[in-house]
């Protein structure tokens, strides 16, 4: 029996980097399935992401049931493969991480008023089409919880009322803990989150933002930017940062637009655009594609 994982690093950039870590797989007799990485030369910083599988090993017998039995064994190689590698990673300097294909993240998807990124989510996590788990759908609207339950989805009502943003944030918070999420996804939501709550969740917050050039903030982005006559529209998901749309970028599209097209026309095209771009994004946050690097990522294909 075998499982999946992927290894994922940073580090500075010197000789002997891929030798080390690929020779510690084969000394465990692991098969790499997939190997990428990247030097970047400006900065002599080194990143590497490498898919394989590893034998679970046999750690004496279990009566637990087979499901339970097969995750406990996959968790129990991965912590015996991270405790070996730690010794090369403190020797290279590196930040890195191990994770366990086998374990679908949990994802918490927010929206407001606008339904259309949350209703592309939920159908490709209906269809198995993102490497992770629908765990829950909050809005600060009521709008969307026959969506979600359609989908079989729990739907949380979470207003901010006359008690504030602190309050909402502080049951948003205990949401994510009591349902073990791993990523928030911002499916448009409009509220501002504080700094705080940021803070709390660095890189496991994912949201799509309308980018234009020029860029138009504020209410009726797709009017302005018609009454600008721009020809192109675009959208752009990013990791949330306390600086307010300037997290590190995972993923752009964009859509040539001409004079014949109405300010509704516009909206129409953005949606698309906002919907595959956040997918898009998040299907690379969920399959371990991404790492960061300053203010920028690196998103392996």
């Amino acid at each position: 029996m075998t499982s999946k994982f992927v290894l994922t690093l940073s580090c500075p950039d010197r000789l002997g980097i891929v030798y080390a870590v690929s020779g510690f797989l084969t000394r465990r007799n692991a098969n790499i399935e997939d190997s990428q990485q990247f030097s970047e030369h400006g900065s002599g910083r080194f990143f590497m992401r490498v898919e394989f599988t590893a034998p679970a090993g046999n750690h004496g017998h279990s009566t637990a049931p087979a499901g339970n039995q097969e995750h406990s064994t996959a968790a129990s190689a991965r912590n015996e493969l991270a405790v070996g590698f730690a010794e090369i990673a403190r020797e290279f300097d590196m930040e890195w991480r191990l994770h366990d294909r086998d374990v679908k993240p949990r994802v918490l998807i927010m929206a407001s008023k606008q339904g259309h990124c949350l209703n592309d989510l939920l159908y490709r996590f209906r269809i198995g089409a993102l490497h992770g788990e629908a765990a829950a759908v909050a809005s600060n609207h009521p709008d969307w919880s026959d969506l979600a339950a359609s989908s079989g989805v729990p739907f949380h009502y979470l207003p901010v009322g006359s008690e504030g943003k602190a309050s909402q944030e502080q049951q948003l918070l205990e949401l994510i803990e009591s349902e073990g999420i791993d990523v928030v996804v911002l499916a448009r939501y409009m509220q501002i989150l504080s700094p705080e709550f940021c803070a709390k969740l660095p890189g496991r917050i994912i949201n799509i933002h309308h980018s234009f050039l020029p860029s138009f903030k504020g209410a009726r982005p797709y009017h302005q930017a018609h009454a600008r006559g721009v020809k192109l529209i675009g959208a752009t998901c990013h990791y949330v940062t306390s600086d307010l749309d300037e997290g590190p970028i995972i993923d752009q599209e964009v859509a040539r637009v001409d004079h014949a097209m109405s300010p509704e026309d516009l909206v129409a095209a953005g949606r698309d655009l906002e919907s595959t771009c956040l997918a898009r994004g998040l299907a690379a946050h969920l399959d371990d594609r991404i790492l960061l690097n300053g203010t920028k990522t690196v998103v392996f294909r």
